[in-house]
């Protein structure tokens, strides 16, 4: 990054970075369009003029300069740029809902699967980090590789960089086309991945998408030194902004002509787009920051999981994300009574009749429960379980929608003594009881997430599977274990 400096307003006008995303659609609504007016609701909320420049590619060391006033990027890019990125985060602008997705080879069925195989991405976005999010939610490693021309360890997904989206997609598409295997899938956001799962003719699928993964966020990035300098324009931008997000989330057709003449959109296209992102209004922003929404990733939730996803290798020396907060403009509106009648609105996007379970898992994870002797209830004062069943918690409250399937497991290290001593029949008994048993697991663990975390009991369904599907490889405690199954609706 180039050392921090202050953006300077000219000529009665602040300029903002943006690219060609529905997410701006509040921002461009709210400044009748791309171009500078004085007549336009932001600039008079702002008390500048107020051009919107839609740029190419990643432009934070413009930003951080001091060539635009704000711009917006996505949280878990704060925790990459770290402490020299010298910007404010002041607001919430959307989250993004089916724009994002993962794109792999047919025959690939879940995110568990993609182990010990390749994945393109371009690097330090929300493509990335999606890829990395999840695989760090089902305990698998990331290997950075420096092409194709390396395997992964059979542990681990590889992922393989690109310049840019179309880029890897194409790459992708082409390994597809030529019967080749050694690309499993990329990550990429729409229109690209689905043109590339049209023209694969059956050979490629989507394996999910953020339309019910709550996890990339776009938040407004304003000039530190700009920031400091003029809060009373940081102010008009939040509220312009807000009301901007108010209008297009009611009445979305007003979009559609300055949506059109900002990226030559047409209706078809406007609604579409328009469809894959949720605008955040003034509560949504203050339970994302504060970290009390129940239906979406938090604030702090996604930039620690940015640090973890991407290691100490890409982020050695982590920050507090709180550094880049400034949050006084929201609190100062929902004091105002700015958002009366607003509610914390966001749920479920169905495109089917059936249930998150009646899919294929995204990905599975073993986690290791302390039980008290000889019993399948939880030990309560073992700071694991409470730690576990945050985790399990954690994929429900991203995922608006979801379900898991908590299958329980045990050890069967005894089979061969029972058999010895009873022949088939004390092995089929056993084998039972052994059921039985990691169903109680399984549901004591069901109680405890119901009880203490307050889920949704029609989330969580349980099934006991004994000792019938052993870890290979694992010692006796690995085996007594319980499985989570993560369904998200698609």
């Amino acid at each position: 990054m180039p050392p921090p400096q202050p953006y300077a307003p000219q000529g009665g006008m602040i300029e903002i970075d943006i690219s060609e995303y529905a997410g701006y659609a509040g921002l461009i609504v709210a400044n009748n369009g791309l171009a500078p007016t004085p007549d336009s609701p932001l600039a008079k909320a702002v008390g500048f003029q107020v051009k919107l420049t839609k740029g190419e590619g990643e432009l934070w060391d413009q930003l951080v300069a001091g060539r635009f006033a704000a711009s917006a990027t996505t949280v878990d890019v704060l925790a990459v740029l770290g402490r020299g990125y010298a910007v404010q985060v002041p607001l919430q602008l959307a989250w993004s809902r089916g724009a994002d997705g993962i794109v792999v080879q047919s025959g690939i069925g879940s995110v568990n699967a993609l182990k010990g195989r390749t994945v393109a991405v371009s690097a330090f976005n929300e493509s990335e980090f999606l890829m990395r999010y999840l695989a760090q939610e089902a305990g698998i490693a990331v290997q950075p590789l420096d092409g194709l021309g390396t395997v992964p360890r059979p542990d681990a997904i590889g992922m393989v960089y690109g310049e840019d989206i179309d880029q890897v997609a194409d790459a992708f598409a082409a390994e597809v086309a030529a019967g080749r295997s050694r690309l499993a899938g990329f990550v990429g956001w729409a229109p690209k991945t689905d043109e590339v799962v049209q023209a694969s003719g059956g050979k490629a699928r989507m394996l999910v998408t953020n339309r019910n993964l709550l996890v990339v966020a776009d938040v407004l990035a304003v000039n530190r030194g700009f920031a400091q300098a003029q809060p009373a324009a940081v102010r008009g931008l939040v509220r312009g902004i807000l009301e901007g997000n108010r209008l297009v989330r009611a009445q979305p057709e007003r979009a559609f002509p300055v949506l059109k003449a900002a990226f030559g959109w047409d209706e078809a296209q406007a609604r579409t787009e328009l469809a894959r992102v949720h605008f955040c209004n003034l509560p949504e922003n203050l339970a994302f920051f504060a970290g009390t929404i129940d239906s979406a990733g938090s604030y702090n939730g996604i930039y620690q999981s940015a640090v973890l996803a991407y290691g100490p290798q890409l982020v050695p020396d982590p920050v507090d994300g709180e550094r880049f907060l400034d949050l006084a403009h929201l609190k100062g509106l929902d004091g105002e009574g700015f958002a009366k009648g607003e509610v914390v609105a966001i749920a479920p996007i169905r495109t089917g009749g059936k249930s998150a379970i009646e899919g294929n898992p995204l990905l599975s994870k073993d986690i290791r429960f302390q039980y008290e002797p000889n019993s399948s209830n939880l030990d309560p004062q073992d700071a694991g379980n409470q730690k576990n069943l945050q985790a399990i918690k954690g994929y429900l409250t991203i995922s608006p929608g979801s379900m898991v399937l908590l299958r329980g497991h045990v050890d069967g290290s005894r089979v061969a003594e029972f058999r010895a001593s009873g022949g088939d029949s004390l092995v089929r008994s056993m084998a039972l009881k052994a059921m039985e048993l990691s169903k109680q697991r399984a549901a004591s663990v069901r109680k405890a997430l119901v009880e203490q975390l307050k889920i949704d009991p029609a989330r969580i369904e349980t099934v006991g599977r004994g000792w019938e599907e052993p870890l290979q490889g694992a010692d006796q405690d690995a085996q007594r274990r319980v499985e989570v199954q993560w369904f998200a609706l698609e």
